[in-house]
């Protein structure tokens, strides 16, 4: 990937483009056809953990579309020092919700809820301490997380397909054509198309599959039509949050990850989008959004909102890089939220069609992740060896579930996040050999360039480890 692309003087960067009503709106439902599973998912996971009757469920699933909708809108349009002003969506699920529904668990929803707002609080406390600390996250720390979050998110699109090993239905041979069907569509209007209509091959490909799936009678659309018009998020559906310091911890600690993981998002979606930022700057404006986005969301029984990297790879593909585009997804996010037919509508969208589509957009990603690290000098040894660890260490939990299964609950749950671990072990690899070590064997005679970032000699070419 290249570097931000030079905009001439007075013209208005591309990202801040605002492009006729009509496309913007069909890209942004673009983006919703795309993300709209990943909130379906995360409430319906809550519902069969959480035993929570089916009026719940819908009353959670509205509040997590207007929700998304309006984190997304925040992160867009950046009013005063909340969001970026990138072309952003905001989803829940991932380790927050994992975390959420074992706070629940083992304490109640209540104080589930009152752990949300804990921690929501918890951002805004200390990122003034966080956002001195960017520095130690350079390119090959970032480069190293995104390619761990696109393996990660290739695999739960996988999933979606497959189905998960054990379980009944698991490479169901109709669900496993889906899926690939899916891709392949795809690939043939990007491949045959031009214009507008390429830069939607995604939405294409996703309606494409969904015919294929009603054709094979996969496809009930007769559910959307049962129950009410609206849906009204309800406030605190639980009941009054309960506030416990300890049992917010496990959160707590997660949002450290999370910001760091904000970190990444924010350089790799403005590099997407070809625009020079200013990290100490920037990417406090992703994470206060973040916070507030969550703060809100806890008072409707929601778990931690977070920035979503999914999206990037949509903007990747179809090349359309204006922020308005998902400010209007967040628009049509609010409004299904609100609309019980259209909500119904989307979820009736087969799982299989739904990651074939994800498992391309998704992958786009860890290749963003990779062009970022062939910036990072992974020549030099010292480069290589941190990106090795981070990465065995990440990926160990993504490649095989349930090995930290032996761990008592609370650090099952931290280890058990790939991307938190591995942006943590890049991290303080970095600092130890790129700031640590050069300083403790440094002597007066010696060069003050650190070793990690000295061209490697012959001798440092040999330490490489080979394949």
């Amino acid at each position: 990937m290249s570097s931000p692309r030079p905009v001439p003087p007075n013209t208005t960067h591309p990202v801040d483009e605002s492009r006729p009503l009509s496309r913007i709106l069909l890209f942004g439902v673009q983006h919703v056809l795309v993300m709209a599973a990943t909130p379906i998912s995360a409430i319906f996971l809550m519902s069969a953990t959480l035993r929570l009757d089916p009026g719940l469920t819908v009353n959670l699933l509205s509040a997590a579309f207007v929700l998304s909708g309006a984190g997304s809108l925040i992160q867009s349009l950046g009013p005063w020092k909340f969001g970026p002003k990138l072309p952003f969506v905001m989803l829940p699920g991932g380790a927050p919700l994992i975390l959420f529904l074992a706070i629940a668990e083992q304490h109640g929803l209540r104080t589930a809820t009152g752990a949300v707002i804990i921690t929501a609080a918890f951002y805004f406390v200390v990122l003034p301490v966080f956002s001195r600390l960017l520095k130690f996250f350079p390119a090959l720390v970032i480069g190293t997380m995104i390619v761990i979050v696109g393996v990660n998110l290739v695999k739960v699109g996988a999933v979606l397909v497959t189905g998960r090993p054990g379980e009944p239905g698991f490479a169901d041979t109709t669900n496993l054509m889906l899926g690939m069907a899916t891709i392949g569509f795809t690939v043939v209007f990007y491949l045959l198309f031009t214009g507008v209509l390429r830069q939607l091959a995604v939405m294409l490909g996703l309606i494409a599959g969904t015919v294929l799936a009603f054709v094979l009678g996969g496809v009930d659309f007769g559910r959307a039509a049962e129950g009410g018009l609206v849906n009204v998020p309800l406030l605190m559906p639980f009941g009054s949050p309960q506030f416990n310091l300890i049992a917010a911890l496990p959160l707590m600690l997660y949002s450290l990850a999370s910001m760091a993981e904000a970190t990444g998002q924010t350089v790799i979606n403005a590099e997407a989008v070809g625009k020079d930022i200013d990290k100490r700057a920037d990417v406090p404006k992703t994470i206060r959004g973040d916070a507030a986005t969550s703060l809100f969301g806890g008072f409707f029984g929601l778990p931690l909102m977070v920035t979503s990297g999914e999206n990037i790879g949509i903007v990747r593909v179809t090349g359309v890089r204006s922020r308005y585009v998902t400010a209007a997804a967040g628009v049509v996010l609010i409004v299904i939220g609100f609309l019980a037919p259209v909500t119904r509508a989307i979820s009736v969208v087969p799982s299989a069609v739904v990651g074939g589509t994800a498992m391309v957009v998704f992958a786009v990603i860890t290749v963003l992740g990779v062009q970022m690290l062939g910036r990072s000098d992974l020549d030099r040894h010292t480069s290589t060896f941190i990106c090795a660890v981070a990465l065995a260490l990440g990926l160990l939990p993504i490649l095989i579930p349930g090995v930290y299964g032996g761990f008592p609950p609370n650090v099952r749950i931290l280890l058990e996040s790939g991307v938190a671990v591995g942006a943590f072990v890049a991290a303080v690899l970095n600092v130890l050999f790129h700031h640590v070590r050069p300083r403790l064997t440094r002597t007066p005679a010696s060069p003050t360039v650190p070793e990690g970032d000295r061209e490697p000699g012959p001798e440092a070419s040999e330490t490489v480890p080979h394949a």
